[in-house]
């Protein structure tokens, strides 16, 4: 049952970001063919009377998609059709396009006022140095237990978590001398993190110790509104510290994301809606990137025709945005084979 509502609401953040590209593409009038929630081989459909819009159901549940007219270049396009999304002004497409990753940034703080309101939060203490011990990792295998307090570590005085982190990421299979506290008593021990290419690369697996509070009206509404921000802010820094080589690339395909969330719904219904607010930011966030197929990649070619006032080939960027898909699918499809059969 996890599972089954982890799917459902994955299938919800999808369907909120093509309702952002329907409701703006239909408010500037262009003609929407389709609203698709799944991907792949049709399981239900629907056309209300009088619409121009099919409503269907597809077999695979974690995408989802609009067709709106005029968007595919190898189609006729009359050049006299005011609903064609290829005759529409530049901003209406551009709004269009952008639409959807704003409608699940906002989505994001509505899911987050709830989740406050409702399940309270956790209160990370990442400055006293008390751990948080996993089972089977090294730091448990080496003699540390929960309610430890890390002092040093190779002789170095550590004070905050991201020191912490960023001291034993250093050293890879390395032995390390660690200092700790442990009932008022001061003791040390050897931890070697995990060696180089394997999945606790430069961990030992600890966390930090959080304490749970409750949270009134005045501030769920405050946290959600700032939250996503956050939430945003840290994906991106981590996409920079990834491609500088300050991080290992960690990635989740939809198999990893639905066991996550799937985790989040057996704690409780408000960390079920704090996991879905998160997935829609980083949605959000992602679906801008400049890549080719995704809307951050529409929204540099119709940038390019905003600057140079005229419209670029659009079977061609059709072909480029094609190529994007293609890659784009091949890692999801990659990455999801690590999060069936990789054990962690």
């Amino acid at each position: 049952m996890s599972y089954l509502l982890a799917i459902l609401g994955l299938a919800l953040l999808m369907v909120v970001h093509e309702g952002g590209h329907f409701l703006s593409a239909r408010r500037h009038g262009m003609r929407v063919t389709r609203f698709s929630i799944g991907f792949g081989p049709r399981l239900l459909e629907h056309k209300p009377k009088g619409s121009d819009t099919t409503y269907q159901i597809a077999l695979i549940p974690f995408l989802a998609y609009v067709q709106i007219d005029g968007m595919n270049p190898f189609d006729e396009i009359d050049p006299n059709d005011k609903a064609s999304y290829a005759n529409a002004p530049l901003g209406a497409r551009i709004e269009a396009i952008a639409m959807g990753p704003i409608a699940n940034y906002a989505f994001a703080s509505v899911l987050l006022f709830f989740g406050f309101f409702l399940g309270g939060r956790d209160i990370l203490d990442d400055k006293s140095m008390h751990i948080t011990v996993m089972p089977n990792g090294a730091a448990a295998s080496a003699g540390l237990v929960t309610g430890d307090r890390i002092l040093e570590v190779g002789g170095k005085a550590v004070r905050s978590w991201d020191e912490l982190r960023g001291t034993i990421g250093a050293h890879p299979g390395e032995a390390l001398v660690l200092a700790y506290e442990r009932e008022g008593k001061r003791a040390q021990l050897t931890v070697t993190p995990g060696a180089k290419g394997s999945d606790a690369e430069g961990k030992i697996r600890i966390m930090p110790v959080f304490t749970h509070e409750t949270v009134g009206f005045g501030e769920s509404l405050a946290l959600s509104l700032t939250e996503p921000t956050r939430v945003v802010y840290l994906q991106i820094r981590g996409l920079v510290r990834t491609i500088t080589g300050k991080e290992k690339a960690e990635f989740s395909g939809p198999v990893g994301i639905a066991k996550e969330v799937a985790g989040a719904v057996r704690s409780g219904l408000g960390d079920t809606l704090k996991t879905l607010a998160i997935l829609s930011a980083y949605l959000g966030w992602f679906n801008l990137l400049p890549f080719p197929s995704l809307d951050g990649g529409r929204l540099i070619f119709l940038g390019l025709e905003a600057i140079t006032r005229k419209k670029p080939d659009a079977k061609i960027e059709a072909r480029i945005h094609g190529v994007g898909l293609m890659l784009m699918l091949a890692l999801v499809a990659f990455v999801s084979w690590g999060d069936i059969f990789t054990k962690h």
